[in-house]
């Protein structure tokens, strides 16, 4: 979003959250013009101190944003957290749902006490026999099936990135924006919930779709039947890969010509 396209100029929104679909989903609203105010605990966010693979967390997400640590163990800190609300429009938070109660910042409590105030959790599960279990990216990928559509057969895979965090915080991003709206409206907040499970089930849902249609289980991605006849990875006589995809007439008329042109430099890599 460009300096001067700022839509959510004006909104203040205070983030209580952790690893990374919490801290994404005030991200996206910071990219949108929104002032994010992260509450970190005194030690900061744990993600500050992540090596190898979670090196990048915390510059990553919570670009755009300001901080300030309170010690909600306090009573002061407890107070702080409340004048902030008290000024605030959005409120982001990914904690269990009990220790947001013993806190007291539960959000049926947090719609009382302020009541134009949106308040978006997020979380591992939507409401149900699940509700109060903490979940990750990669677990949920493996309860979805995404882990086993990714890798080849017997092989399960974690995706190459945390897509799935990245995704349920733009979910929960979509959600704030659709409640603003709707707070424009009837001047009233809400109360949010966005399930990180729930999410990849959407991701995983066109699968689902092809067993409800052919009776059969889809084969995962690498073995998958392709819809097209040119989409895969090939290998050049210097021994680069490149992906090449042709899913239209026009698209196969347009690469066939500089395919026969030099076929001698390509062969179908086996995979």
């Amino acid at each position: 979003m460009t300096e001067d396209i700022r839509p959510l100029a004006g909104i203040r929104v205070v983030e209580m959250t952790h690893m990374i679909m919490g801290p994404s989903c005030g991200m996206f609203l910071a990219l949108l013009g929104a002032e994010v105010i992260k509450v970190e605990p005194p030690e900061g966010d744990k993600t500050r101190k992540l090596t190898g693979m979670g090196r990048g967390f915390y510059p990553t997400f919570n670009r755009g944003k300001k901080s300030i640590t309170l010690d909600l163990k306090q009573n002061a800190g407890r107070d702080a957290l409340h004048k902030l609300l008290k000024g605030a429009d959005v409120f982001i938070e990914n904690f269990r749902d009990r220790s947001l109660a013993k806190m007291g910042f539960a959000p049926e409590v947090l719609r009382a006490r302020y009541p134009q105030l949106i308040v978006s959790s997020l979380k591992g599960f939507l409401k149900g026999p699940y509700e109060n279990r903490t979940a990750m990216d990669e677990v949920v990928q493996m309860m979805t099936g995404m882990a086993y559509m990714t890798g080849p057969t017997g092989r399960p895979l974690r995706i190459g990135s945390s897509a799935n965090d990245i995704m349920g915080g733009l979910f929960g991003a979509f959600a704030v924006l659709a409640a603003l709206l709707e707070r424009g409206k009837d001047g009233k907040g809400h109360v949010l919930r966005t399930g990180l499970f729930e999410n990849c089930l959407l991701l995983v849902a066109q699968h689902m779709v092809q067993f409800d249609i052919e009776g059969r289980e889809a084969p995962p991605m690498p073995e998958r039947e392709f819809s097209w006849p040119v989409y895969d990875i090939f290998e050049t006589s210097e021994g680069r890969q490149i992906f090449v995809g042709a899913v239209t007439e026009g698209q196969w008329e347009t690469s066939s010509g500089w395919w026969r042109a030099g076929s001698r430099a390509f062969r179908t890599l086996d995979c």
